[in-house]
């Protein structure tokens, strides 16, 4: 069973920064592809950001192109979601997915994740 933990979210005022992570257990995280989601309030979740197994490809919103990095550190067993130029329309709960298979690529499709962290506010101030 893989199990994500997410951590690193706050309020920041627009313009700003935070850098999320999220820690995979149950599995090495160099079996698998990583995604981030976020959900704002009244609205449904979305794609954010994707990252192959190997790291080398990876995949954004147009929403958060240019101003979002997600990487991951395997030795860690960590993935990170570094968020710079932070505007209100950010703020969300965000969280971490991973598929079953770790033969899986993964996209912006929800149905492409089986597991899912708890999620990590995060709040931009204007």
């Amino acid at each position: 069973q893989v199990q994500l933990v997410e951590s690193g979210g706050g309020l920041v005022q627009a313009g700003g920064s935070l850098r999320l992570s999220c820690v995979v257990s149950g599995r090495a995280l160099s079996r698998l592809a990583m995604g981030w989601f976020r959900q704002a309030p009244g609205k449904e979740r979305e794609f954010v950001a994707a990252i192959t197994r190997s790291g080398i490809s990876t995949y954004y919103a147009d929403s958060v192109k240019g101003r979002f990095t997600i990487s991951r550190d395997n030795a860690k067993n960590t993935v990170y979601l570094q968020m710079n130029s932070l505007k209100p329309e950010d703020t969300a709960v965000y969280y971490c997915a991973a598929p079953f298979s770790s033969l899986a690529s993964v996209g912006p499709r929800e149905s492409e994740y089986d597991y899912w962290g708890q999620g990590t506010q995060v709040t931009v101030s204007s």
